[in-house]
């Protein structure tokens, strides 16, 4: 919310009909000022039923737990400064995690998709689902590419949704097979990005290393390595922060979250609800001219094998994709040609289209420099060099 204020504007987009002597006269208002207690709130959504007897011990003893280290989380990363004295960034890495996948799970919208899955017709068991897959999504996500992006020089500030933690793909438009019902994109397809709004003017943006690296394969084919339940490294250094959206970009991404939200969606000012009157196109694969959440591809290296020798003295290593060194695509050349070729074209197709501008940077960097990184003249204007040379050869 803003400062001072203590109601959002609630729309609810598929409001229900008045029906009298069977005819439908009238819906029910879509548009309410409300307060957060009554916004997104559904009356026994977490109680579980045997016969005659309810149990909410689920929302008081798991999703207690998964809120409190949640908002920790969240704190830690909406004011992210990794090496400040005081913090506890493992715990607030591993807490926000859980927190968002849970989160993904427990909506109405992520319960009605566990409905899909085997034994997911009962409502116990939903939620006893709920807490059996509550790390469905974390190894996927620790190794996509984090980006944190404000909105703090865009007059339009983040929406929130009924199923905040929102995956967009540009081959998937919301009408396409796998956005019906309660489906999303699945998080391991090479173009998803999932984001999560932190604050009012701050959202967490996660990307598919694979995509970043390659963005001229196809959208909906699976990452490597998409096994959803292993261990994975992540390194806080390289995550990239000093990104500043543009107010159509914002509105871009507000567009994603009503079109993904099941039912309803939230603002601080009325206006915000509404951004496709202030888009002049709303056609799905062309937001950011078809990169709308990517991150700066120009500080996105190749290779990323990590070692962990331990004071035991054994060891652990992974691949940039969370192989380890017994399995099949650990090292891949023919895998590491292709991304860097297509990586080098990306960048330089970046540096036509953002300028010498970082458009995120690394917060190694962004501490190294006391800012935002600009790329010198000299490699600036070979990249348009190369630009030109590509679109020559293409023609």
């Amino acid at each position: 919310m803003q400062p001072g204020q203590d109601t959002y504007w609630y729309l609810d987009l598929k409001p229900d009909p008045i029906v009298h002597h069977g005819k439908v006269i009238a819906h029910r208002r879509d548009l309410l000022p409300w307060g957060p207690k009554k916004c997104f709130a559904e009356d026994d959504l977490y109680t579980t039923r045997w016969g005659t007897y309810e149990n909410r011990d689920i929302e008081k003893f798991f999703f207690g737990r998964v809120d409190t280290e949640g908002k920790v989380g969240v704190e830690y990363f909406s004011d992210f400064d990794f090496d400040r004295p005081g913090q506890d960034p493992d715990r607030s890495f591993h807490g926000l995690l859980n927190f968002m996948s849970v989160q993904k799970l427990r909506t109405p919208k992520g319960l009605g998709w566990l409905s899909k899955l085997p034994g997911g017709l009962d409502r116990n068991q939903r939620l006893m689902m709920v807490q059996e897959l509550q790390q469905l999504y974390c190894a996927t996500w620790t190794e996509c590419v984090w980006q944190i992006a404000e909105a703090t020089n865009s007059s339009t500030k983040f929406i929130i949704s009924d199923h905040p933690v929102t995956v967009y793909n540009r081959g998937c438009f919301p009408g396409s097979v796998y956005c019906r019902g309660f489906d999303d994109p699945d998080i391991r397809f090479h173009a998803s990005h999932t984001y999560f709004p932190l604050t009012i003017d701050k959202i967490l943006i996660l990307t598919n290393l694979s995509w970043v690296r390659n963005p001229y394969q196809s959208e909906t084919k699976l990452r490597p390595n998409p096994d959803f339940f292993r261990p994975s490294v992540f390194y806080f250094p390289d995550i990239q922060v000093a990104r500043n959206l543009l107010e159509r970009e914002v509105l871009e991404i507000n567009y994603i979250t009503k079109k993904r939200a099941l039912r309803y969606i939230a603002a601080a000012d009325e206006e915000w609800l509404y951004p496709e009157k202030h888009l002049p196109s709303t056609h799905w694969r062309n937001f950011g001219d078809g990169y709308l959440l990517m991150p700066e591809p120009r500080q996105i290296a190749l290779g990323g094998e990590t070692y962990i020798r331990y004071e035991d003295g054994h060891s652990e290593g992974f691949s940039e994709y969370g192989h380890r060194p017994w399995q099949k695509g650990f090292k891949d050349e023919k895998r590491a040609a292709v991304e860097g070729a297509a990586l080098r074209r990306f960048e330089v197709e970046w540096s036509l289209m953002q300028g010498p501008a970082y458009r995120g940077t690394p917060w190694e960097m962004c501490r190294r420099n006391n800012g935002p990184y600009v790329m010198p003249d000299e490699f600036h204007q070979r990249d348009l060099e190369r630009a030109k040379r590509n679109q020559r050869r293409q023609r």
